[in-house]
């Protein structure tokens, strides 16, 4: 198994969740979105319904790859915290972890400094989680046993000469 996958089990993605929420009710802003660098959705919360939040996330990550390469031609590693100002809604992302991007959308509500506070704060459980379950890579932790000699033997089901 590649070290770039991760399994996300409903324990690990129930704790994201809980996390984010607590972040959304904090800061009082209107949805979150953890996504993975390569553009994937992994999770959200809040006010989404009206966002196509699968488009969101690609870009999202285009956008934290094209300021990557202009950080390096100021000669910075990467800048860890983007911020777009709109008339009404704004998105502030961070770098959480080394693979995943934390958007925070948000109006005028609340104040950039009160989402950047809780952004922060969020940023580091989220690291902690997201490195547990990258630490735990492949194994079949938390899965259960049957689950695990069925899913084998499918495997070699579908696998037979």
């Amino acid at each position: 198994m590649s070290n770039d996958s991760l399994i996300i089990l409903e324990k690990d993605s129930n704790r994201i969740d809980e996390r984010l929420k607590k972040l959304l009710k904090g800061s009082e802003a209107k949805c979150a979105l953890l996504v993975d660098k390569d553009g994937y959705l992994i999770t959200r919360q809040g006010f989404t319904h009206s966002l196509d939040t699968t488009a969101l996330a690609a870009l999202l990550a285009g956008s934290f790859a094209s300021t990557k390469e202009i950080a390096k031609l100021v000669g910075e590693p990467e800048f860890s915290v983007l911020f777009h100002q709109g008339k009404k809604d704004h998105i502030h992302m961070c770098i959480v972890g080394e693979r995943s991007i934390l958007a925070v959308i948000f109006d005028d509500r609340t104040t950039i400094g009160m989402v950047r506070l809780y952004a922060r704060e969020a940023a580091v459980e989220l690291t902690e989680i997201l490195q547990k379950i990258q630490n735990r890579g492949g194994s079949q932790e938390g899965l259960s046993d049957e689950f695990a000699d069925k899913a084998n033997e499918k495997m070699d089901d579908i696998f037979q000469d």
